[in-house]
């Protein structure tokens, strides 16, 4: 990978046990939750008995020369040298998407390899210690407690967790676990687990993992992170497990399996991330396959997979560093694409907490709401602290609602799953119809600039979904319904162009704004479900117009602002003509990535002039960068 990651995935399993590097090197920092808070995982290799650093900055140790790293969407591979070795380090998350056991098994691999640069023999050993920053809020919130584990045969063990074991006590944004037990395994030559208590600033608790290589024989040190949170979610007043514990599988159990199949998933991910570059560089060039490798573990990994009472998927979304709601229909929405190309049921478990919440009849409107709670609570909507008009979004949640699950019944072939809720589907069509041509003032995901009337980009997704109602209609029979809301949504597209058109080939920011400008995202439909609602000129002329506004690092999200939304960048970049002329939009996006000193998990919301992160990191949204990968397959080109 060319691209110079602002932050490099390590641990990536769910919004808690999320760990990155945010330096070039893995020494240049410690290990730090996607937060920025440390979760401390130190590396060590003792080479012929002197120590050097290959992970964090264990106090007092050189550090190994990082020669090499390498990221795909599965793993991070670098290479270390020192004292005659090289010493190869391997992070794997199996973060298969139609594989739902692997999709949720709270673990993540690291391999270590040495071989001999200069000939000699070596006797390497290796240390990894974590910290109980891994199982609490923060370091020294209480005590902790440790104890061995027996997983597997050769499998060495030790768990961690916090005395008090608060349970899904509380919600927020920036906040880590501190209930739940952190688990480090390592398998390999002369290979033990400790728990140890170290002096740093102050005093921490530490598990700590070694084995022994001796570089004249072909050997490999796997060690395993991973964590049993006993219960993940409260939902609608109950706890919910993770996907992987419906059955009562157990975290020993968990790790004994991970290290029976480690040969045959580590072949696995390679081959899934080959596809996925393969696939990328051929519908958007190779920095467009940068950009997917390497948002693929921070939008999987900040979602966590759960069961309903009803056996039914749960993909519970975290708005990081946003608020920290938890199922945000405006966050799900941009990330659909990704996994409408690997599994759309996982769509179909963003969606079924809306509906579970409108099942407990206490929100009093008749459009969508904005969430289901505050990431770990899902007991209804949070944003506003609930039923606030004023900070509602009526058309944004509907149109998201209806093009979601539109979308999945395009990519399935069917509308079972919006058959279920066709009332409420129904319902926000013909709110859209009543209130989408020309919006109100309201509220849309995109108003950090203040609320907009007459919003050109918003009446578009009202436009699209109403267009895309028709999808159910014709996948149930309903000729007469089809063509009623097709009618409707043809018409609504007429009026717009007259009411936005420029006069320049270019459509305003807002009906009443002559001269303004914003990205037409939600038009990006008309094209992936293949409604061909505008005449395609309409399209193209739009698209060709953002030339002309074009900033260093990418297209300004509107007239009003010089930031912009990576998500959106790529969906309007889909809208180009020409791979040609996709590739020459979406670089000053990889150039942002590459250069921002903002160090970060991907954000998704940046200056266009500076790189520099404006707000948001490590959110879900990126899945919205496979828009032009699921328009090449055309997976939800429903009308061809």
């Amino acid at each position: 990978m060319k691209l110079r990651a602002p932050a490099v995935p390590l641990i990536t399993v769910d919004p808690y046990f999320s760990v990155w590097s945010m330096a070039d090197r893995l020494t240049d920092d410690e290990p730090r939750h996607w937060t920025g808070k440390p979760n401390t995982i130190e590396g060590t290799a003792v080479i012929d008995g002197t120590p050097y650093a290959f992970l964090g900055r264990p106090e007092g140790l050189p550090a190994m020369v990082q020669t090499d790293r390498t990221i795909d969407a599965l793993t991070t591979a670098c290479a270390f040298e020192a004292a005659g070795v090289r010493l190869t380090a391997e992070f794997t998350t199996p973060l298969l998407p139609q594989d739902l056991e692997l999709l949720s098994r709270p673990l993540t691999y690291l391999s270590l390899k040495a071989v001999s640069l200069d000939g000699a023999s070596h006797i390497v050993e290796l240390r990894v210690r974590a910290s109980e920053e891994l199982c609490l809020n923060e370091r020294g919130q209480m005590p902790v407690v440790t104890a061995a584990v027996d997983a597997a045969p050769d499998v060495h063990t030790m768990r961690m967790g916090s005395e008090g074991q608060p349970v899904l006590a509380v919600s927020g944004d920036d906040v880590r676990i501190d209930w739940g037990y952190f688990y480090l395994s390592v398998k390999g030559p002369e290979a033990s687990v400790t728990a140890e208590t170290a002096e740093t600033t102050e005093t921490m608790t530490f598990l700590s993992a070694r084995a022994v290589l001796n570089t004249a024989v072909e050997e490999e040190a796997l060690f395993a992170f991973s964590y049993d949170d006993g219960m993940s979610l409260i939902y609608f007043g109950k706890q919910r497990p993770a996907y992987w514990k419906r059955d009562g599988q157990t975290m020993e159990q968990v790790i004994a399996a991970a290290y029976e199949e480690y040969e045959a998933l580590r072949e696995s991910c390679r081959l899934f991330a080959e596809q996925l570059t393969a696939d990328a560089t051929r519908a958007g060039g190779e920095k467009y396959a940068e950009l997917l490798s390497l948002a693929w573990r921070q939008v999987l990994g900040a979602h966590k997979l759960s069961v309903d009472e009803n056996g039914e998927v749960l993909y519970i979304s975290k708005e990081c560093f946003s608020n920290g709601c938890a199922a945000t229909v405006d966050v799900s929405y941009p990330s659909i694409p990704l996994f409408l190309l690997y599994n759309p049921e996982l769509v179909k478990g963003m969606a079924r907490p809306i509906f579970r919440y409108l099942e407990e009849g206490t929100w009093p409107y008749d459009y969508a709401p904005h969430d289901a709670g505050q990431y770990p609570h899902l007991n209804g909507q949070w944003y506003s602290y609930g039923t606030d008009p004023t900070y509602q979004m009526p058309v944004e949640e509907c149109g998201n609602m209806i093009l979601m699950l539109a979308a999945v019944s395009a990519a399935e072939g069917n509308s079972d799953f919006a058959n279920r809720h066709m009332p409420l589907l129904r319902q926000w069509a013909e709110y859209l119809i009543g209130h989408g041509t020309d919006p109100e003032n309201q509220l849309c995901t995109d108003d950090f600039a203040g609320h907009l009337a007459h919003n050109c980009n918003l009446s578009l997704k009202a436009i699209m979904a109403i267009g895309a109602f028709s999808i159910f209609c014709i996948q149930n029979g309903d000729a007469d319904g089809a063509e009623r809301y097709r009618a409707i949504a043809q018409n609504m597209a007429a009026q717009w162009i007259g009411m936005a058109d420029n006069g320049d080939g270019s459509f305003r920011l807002a009906f009443d704004q002559p001269g303004t400008f914003s990205m037409k995202y939600n038009m990006v439909w008309d094209k992936v479900l293949g409604l061909n609602l505008f005449p395609r000129y309409v399209m193209c002329s739009e698209f060709g117009s953002y030339r002309r506004r074009m900033q260093k690092y990418g297209l300004p999200l509107d007239s009003r602002k010089d930031y912009t939304k990576s998500d959106w960048l790529l969906w309007v970049g889909t809208m180009a003509p020409s791979r040609e002329e996709f590739e020459e939009f979406i670089e000053p996006l990889w150039a942002a990535y590459h250069a921002s000193p903002s160090r970060v998990p991907m954000t998704d919301w940046y200056s266009t002039v500076t790189s520099l992160q404006i707000g948001f990191q490590n959110r879900t949204v990126q899945g919205g960068l496979f828009m032009k990968l699921l328009d090449d397959a055309g997976v939800c080109r429903f009308f061809r």
